[in-house]
């Protein structure tokens, strides 16, 4: 699987949160709609099929990325010393 930019997994759990909310507060077709439509894509973008799989996933891939970053950045300060 191709894992998400770290930018577009965050834009698409941004965007789920805001339709959620929207979807809780003012339920409409739109909003069903929407909602579906948002996670769909977050299924898709964590190779899951559950919006409770994906929101999982997302939380472990970010957690992946943050690491990396880490690790990234401690490797760059013990090459300059």
């Amino acid at each position: 699987m191709l894992l998400p930019a770290e930018k577009d997994l965050r834009a698409a759990l941004a965007r789920f949160a805001q339709v959620r909310i929207e979807h809780d507060v003012r339920p409409t077709g739109t909003t069903s709609l929407a909602l579906e439509d948002v996670t769909r894509a977050l299924c898709v973008m964590t190779g899951t099929t559950t919006v409770e799989e994906a929101l999982s996933e997302a939380d472990a891939l970010l957690d992946r990325c943050r690491t990396e970053r880490l690790g990234a950045a401690k490797g760059t300060a013990t090459l300059a010393a």
